[in-house]
C-alpha cells in the first residue's frame, strides 16, 4: 500500500489555513480558471440544448409528431438536469455560473435550430448531440486525474447525451422523409 506524500498534520494544517478555498486543495492539479470557463462554456452548450429542444417540442408537427415531441420534451428536462449540474459544480469550484442570454449562444458549443420539418429537427438535434459528445470526449481527457469531480460531471454528461444520440438516431431511421 502506497504512504500519503504529504504528511498528515500538514494535510491538516493547510486545510485549516485555506479553509476560504473550499474544496479547493493543494492536490487540486488543474488550471481553476479554465476549468471554470470550459464549464461554463458546457453550461451555455446544455442551456442551448434546453432551448432547442423546447422549441421543436412546440413546433413539431406531422403523423408522427407526438411520439417524437415526446422525445424531445424529454431531452430537453435532461439537459435541464445536465445545466444545473455544471452550474452546481462551478459554484462548488468557486466560479459563478453564467447564465447571461447576450452571450449564450456565442459561448456555446452547439447551435440553436429554428427547423420546421420533423426530420430536419431530428437530424440538428442529433448533429448538437454528437458536437457535446465530441467536446465532452475532450474535456474529459484534458482534465484526465487533474480533477476528478469535473471529470466525473462530463463522463456522466456524456454517457447520457450518447444516449440521446442513439434515441435520435433511431428517430431519424423511423421518421419518412
Amino acid at each position: 500500500m502506497a504512504e500519503f506524500l504529504t504528511d498528515i498534520n500538514t494535510i491538516r494544517e493547510r486545510a485549516r489555513a485555506e479553509i476560504g478555498k473550499g474544496p479547493i486543495t493543494d492536490a487540486y492539479g488543474a488550471d481553476l480558471e479554465r476549468v471554470i470557463q470550459v464549464c461554463n462554456e458546457a453550461l451555455a452548450t446544455e442551456l442551448v440544448c434546453v432551448l432547442r429542444y423546447k422549441r421543436h417540442y412546440y413546433t413539431a408537427s406531422g403523423i408522427q409528431a407526438e411520439s417524437v415531441a415526446q422525445e424531445f420534451l424529454e431531452h430537453a428536462g435532461e439537459e435541464q438536469e445536465h445545466a444545473d449540474k455544471l452550474a452546481a459544480r462551478i459554484v462548488q469550484l468557486g466560479g459563478a455560473p453564467d447564465f447571461d442570454p447576450d452571450t449564450l449562444s456565442g459561448r456555446s458549443h452547439s447551435q440553436y435550430d429554428a427547423s420546421l420539418g420533423l426530420k430536419e429537427m431530428i437530424k440538428e438535434d442529433l448533429v448538437a448531440e454528437r458536437v457535446a459528445i465530441a467536446s465532452y470526449t475532450e474535456i474529459i481527457q484534458w482534465l484526465g486525474d487533474k480533477d476528478v469531480t469535473t471529470r466525473r460531471v462530463f463522463e456522466e454528461l456524456l454517457a447520457k447525451e450518447e444516449e440521446h444520440a442513439d434515441d435520435l438516431k433511431s428517430l431519424l431511421e423511423r421518421v419518412p422523409t
